[in-house]
């Protein structure tokens, strides 16, 4: 019997969150001020959220934000989640945290004057971005 487990992020800011899901083909639904929406799991099982990652047709991934922290949390069936959708919940959650990275460092380097020159990848899916200032 599965069950839902919660995942902390340092991730804090949901307008990035909501730009880095699209990014990455994942549909999700917000809540409406003050309400939560209802988060899938194994059987029918059911825990509330902010937001809503549709993972699958049947498993969802819930995201809460920490009263505490102000960090997101997921919380998901993870087990259920790796088998219909197909990504386990560190793939999940290294390939978002890596994103909001990226998008945090790329916003972080423009409000300092900075230009980004050029990005790349490398085989272990790291990002390398290399700036400059008008100065350099």
């Amino acid at each position: 019997m599965s069950h839902f487990t919660t995942v902390q992020t340092k991730i804090n800011n949901l307008m990035r969150l909501e730009l880095v899901l699209k990014e990455l083909g994942f549909a999700f639904t917000k809540a409406e001020e003050g309400q939560l929406v209802h988060v899938k799991g194994y059987l029918g099982q059911k825990t509330q959220a902010k937001m809503v990652i549709h993972a699958s047709k049947t498993y969802e991934i819930g995201v809460n934000v920490d009263a505490q922290t102000g960090n997101v949390t997921f919380v998901a069936d993870w087990e259920f989640v790796e088998m219909t959708a197909g990504y386990s919940q560190s793939e999940f959650t290294r390939k978002i945290v890596q994103r909001y990275a990226y998008h945090t460092v790329k916003e972080e380097v423009t409000k300092r004057g900075y230009t980004l020159e050029e990005e790349k990848v490398d085989e272990q899916q790291h990002i390398h971005i290399k700036v400059s200032s008008w100065g350099d």
